[in-house]
């Protein structure tokens, strides 16, 4: 692969493909590759009705997303091989997940009567330390986080006397540690498994509305479109799955976390309204760096297409970054969101000292930083030193423009510059 344009100016460079991927796409490079891995919606919506002999889909709409999805797809990805097939599999397993949802409803309409009680919603800048305090934070016995594999294959809905030993697990498993397979780079970067707590947008795919689907491939015309778009039919989803994950497997409270929920604020708690969310804050530059090193490894996982940065301007531009960043801090001072209901953690305290940032963080929400909880984060921090996962190495500009576009979130938010 080569590289060019904005993904050069980056210091970006795309990860060494595996051994046995590169002799795949030898081997099947005089493949036809569309006939043998089809993305056209009705062949889709079919296949996915006869695997599972079903064929409501519940609201429509999620049709609209799906086919601009497609159609950028097949006209900007440039997806190999075995990109395609990989991207058909996810394609079906969304679709088969919505018509399991709507049956499991359909078969027990009281799961509609189950109470999402002020969930916890964790986000930020990405690469802002949002897992590292999503995963200390689910070590607390008083909220849960939907493990990975549960957003995988949610039906049947899981049950508490089997939850940890549910045999899905190991299918879900191999699924969610491919990323690491095809890029062994990833694994530095983020750890995969199936007890992971994952991200709220990873469950939003099913809505066909989500920052994780343009995040796979290279689709400017779909991540335009979704910039624009309602997210509130993709939030009253996930809220219906939380519903059915949590009807025989009882939380008290949900952990939940995304980056994107910060672009979307307004939405989250229009849908939640008792939700406390919990903001991180770091260095902007810093952490913009990292997402287009991010982005950068997961495009050349599918394509050979060259990482065109430019081509997600509002993500990865530091106006974009910043424009969003001075919209959550609008949406307070307006009270388009509650503010009483956000609790703010920043990198630095929480790399500096993680116990002192985690009290700070629940006296925020709230709730009593129990002893059990103390003692989980502290075993849980000894279990996992940094850097146990590999170093994730990433150039960043840092020139007087861009920091001025930053200064009035940093000031507002006391970040530190790194």
């Amino acid at each position: 692969m080569t590289e060019t344009g904005d993904a050069a100016a980056t210091g970006w460079q795309p990860p060494v493909r595996p051994e046995w991927l590169a002799r795949f796409l030898e081997e099947t490079k005089s493949w036809d590759a569309r006939g043998v891995a089809p993305l056209q919606f009705d062949e889709l919506v079919e296949t996915a009705r006869r695997n599972t002999g079903l064929d409501d889909f519940g609201t429509e709409d999620w049709q609209e997303a799906l086919q601009i999805l497609l159609h950028s797809i097949e006209t900007e990805a440039e997806l190999h091989i075995f990109g395609r097939i990989w991207t058909r599999n996810d394609i079906l397993s969304f679709l088969e997940a919505r018509l399991r949802i709507e049956q499991a409803y359909k078969a027990h309409p009281e799961i509609d009567d189950e109470v999402i009680d002020r969930p916890v919603f964790v986000t930020g800048l990405p690469r802002s330390g949002t897992s590292i305090l999503f995963e200390l934070l689910a070590q607390d016995q008083q909220l849960m986080a939907p493990a990975n594999w549960e957003f995988v294959l949610p039906c049947p809905p899981p049950e508490a006397a089997t939850y940890r030993t549910d045999p899905r697990v190991p299918r879900a498993h191999d699924l969610i540690t491919q990323l690491g397979r095809v890029a062994p780079s990833l694994n530095a970067m983020h750890e995969l498994g199936a007890w992971i707590p994952n991200e709220c947008f990873v469950a939003l795919r099913m809505s066909f509305r989500s920052g994780h689907l343009s995040a796979a491939c290279q689709v400017p015309s779909y991540n335009n479109w979704l910039f624009g778009a309602d997210m509130e039919p993709a939030y009253r989803h996930y809220k219906r799955l939380l519903k059915l994950l949590q009807w025989r497997n009882p939380r008290d409270h949900w952990l939940l976390k995304s980056p994107e929920h910060e672009t979307f604020l307004p939405t989250l708690f229009n849908v939640f309204p008792d939700a406390r969310v919990v903001l991180t804050h770091r260095d902007p530059v810093r952490a913009q760096g990292s997402v287009t090193s991010l982005l950068g490894t997961f495009f050349s996982m599918r394509s050979d297409k060259p990482f065109d940065a430019a081509a997600f301007e509002e993500l990865l531009t530091p106006e974009g970054t910043a424009g969003r960043l001075n919209q959550t801090i609008a949406w307070i001072e307006s009270g388009a969101v509650p503010s009483g209901q956000i609790t703010h953690s920043r990198y630095a305290d929480l790399i500096e000292d993680p116990q002192a940032a985690l009290a700070r963080i629940y006296t925020g929400l709230g709730l009593p930083f129990t002893d059990q909880a103390r003692s989980a984060v502290t075993a849980y921090l000894a279990a996992k030193p940094k850097g146990k996962f590999g170093s994730h190495r990433y150039a960043v500009s840092q020139d007087d423009a861009t920091r001025a576009l930053f200064a009035p979130y940093q000031a507002y938010f006391e970040v530190p510059t790194e």
